[in-house]
């Protein structure tokens, strides 16, 4: 370093010689160091200037090449940066591949819990099906069964034991009024004792043979597959209720088909089609706004008006389709409304109107009756309560009801894809009775079931899905 550090010395030497104004002298300074030191007069200035100048930017520069020609030379200001360099690297790469060892064992983590959710949900749905099924099953026979009489071998039925037994005494005597006591099941001990679920022995009654004309009015016997005619188009049809007027005005005819979409905060659109080819395209022929807003499913139509609930009320609205106004309105006693008593689904479904061979009926329940289903037989003019009979059935202890023939029969599931009618009650002989009638739902959410009295058919809302059932039903029994 000293040699060339010499040499470029002699070199600038030589040249302030050749000048003869520059000197150069050698000495060790305060550190015991070899210090160089030469000057150069400069030929404007006398003395040295106290600061800048060109001649010190000048000189300022000369001696940072100089250093920087002697730090090249020496090659330690180069490699020093090269090693720190690739230390650096290394630490990097290191601090890189334990972030990558880190990622890869959370994603492992985050797959296993994955996984275990997956496992979790499949025991949720198996124990939710196993909860239905245990809901679905019908409660096993309390009285035991004796033997047949030869008398009744032939037929193919038979009876309970005599005795006292509550079943005996149920078997015996139609179902009145206030006489609850007996009906009353231990097995759940959280009842209000204002009232029971009724149980009685399910009677299986044989199905008409194909000979025979399904046109009686006798109970139900069987409920065929759902098919679908529709799926809505929005989220405003998850619920909703579709009907056919089984007494049609001249203004529609008789195979006009009405909806209504429930779910919304206005829900006022009736959707009127001229027969169910057109339903299912999905073309409607009329659409009304209704002047009130509707209240769930309950809705029906019947010999030319549409009979619905008004919103947050038990108010009943007949409105008349030929006219497009309100014929009449009655509030109907009594009923609970808005989410007092409804089925077991929800949805504000509180009053249920239906049609049958008989006429227009109401389906609910009030405070009096401590959420037992109360039936109605309603005035089609004036919406006048004719007469009512008080069940033995908890309303939300059900799915839905559907009334056929003046017998009203409730759904046990509205969800379960293999569910029951578990319950039937007989307004002319004041009666009830448990039954088993298979029912499907396809869709796994029904929220509306009602009897079309004009295509013999079930009508049903399931999940968006516009479905029908075909029904069989018994011979009507003479009296």
């Amino acid at each position: 370093m000293f040699l060339l550090l010499s040499l470029c010395m002699s070199s600038l030497l030589l040249h302030a010689d050749a000048q003869e104004r520059a000197s150069l002298w050698r000495g060790n300074d305060r550190s015991g160091r070899c210090q160089y030191s030469f000057t150069v007069p400069s030929p404007v200035e006398s003395s040295c200037p106290q600061t800048g100048g060109p001649e010190m930017e000048g000189l300022k520069a000369r001696l940072s090449m100089l250093e920087v020609l002697v730090a090249r030379l020496t090659g330690g200001e180069t490699v020093a940066p090269q090693r720190a360099g690739a230390r650096a690297q290394s630490e990097l790469q290191a601090a890189l591949n334990r972030a990558t060892g880190e990622k890869n064992l959370l994603q492992g983590e985050k797959e296993r819990l994955e996984q275990q959710l997956v496992g979790l949900q499949g025991r949720m749905e198996e124990m939710r099906k196993e909860t239905e099924r245990l809901r679905n099953r019908p409660c096993p026979p309390q009285t035991p069964l004796v033997q047949p009489s030869p008398s009744l071998q032939g037929s193919g039925l038979m009876r309970p034991t005599g005795g006292s037994s509550a079943m005996s005494h149920l078997m015996t005597r139609p179902n009145r009024q206030g006489d609850s006591s007996s009906l009353r099941d231990s097995a759940w001990p959280y009842r209000s004792p204002g009232f029971q679920e009724l149980k009685a022995e399910v009677t299986e009654v044989p199905a008409p043979d194909g000979s025979e004309e399904n046109t009686g009015c006798g109970e139900l016997v069987s409920v065929g597959e759902p098919v679908t005619h529709r799926k809505a188009d929005n989220i405003e049809g998850k619920y909703g209720v579709w009907m056919q007027d089984p007494e049609a005005a001249s203004l529609y005819g008789p195979n006009m088909i009405w909806r209504i979409d429930t779910i919304g905060s206005d829900v006022r659109k009736l959707f009127g089609y001229e027969d169910m080819e057109q339903l299912a395209k999905g073309f409607p022929s009329k659409v009304l706004l209704l002047p009130e807003q509707v209240e769930s499913t309950g809705a029906t139509v019947y010999r030319g008006s549409l009979y619905f609930q008004r919103r947050l009320s038990r108010t009943l609205i007949r409105y008349d389709l030929a006219s497009e106004s309100v014929a009449a309105r009655r509030e109907l006693p009594h009923a609970g409304f808005h989410g007092q008593f409804p089925y077991s689904w929800g949805g504000y479904t509180d009053i249920d109107l239906a049609v049958d061979e008989q006429g227009l009926w109401a389906v609910y329940s009030t405070s009096k009756a401590k959420g037992a289903i109360v039936i109605s037989k309603l005035d089609p003019s004036s919406l006048e309560v004719k007469k009512s009979w008080e069940t033995n059935i908890r309303k939300s202890s059900v799915a839905n009801s559907f009334i056929i023939c003046g017998k009203l029969y409730t759904v046990a599931s509205y969800t379960a894809p293999d569910t029951i009618i578990n319950h039937m009650y007989d307004t002319e002989t004041s009666q009830g009775k448990a039954v088993s009638i298979p029912f499907r739902n396809k869709h796994r959410y029904n929220s509306m079931i009602d009897y079309n009295r004009a295509q013999r058919k079930l009508f049903a809302w399931d999940n968006y899905h516009m479905v029908s059932y075909d029904i069989k039903l018994g011979r009507q029994q003479a009296n």
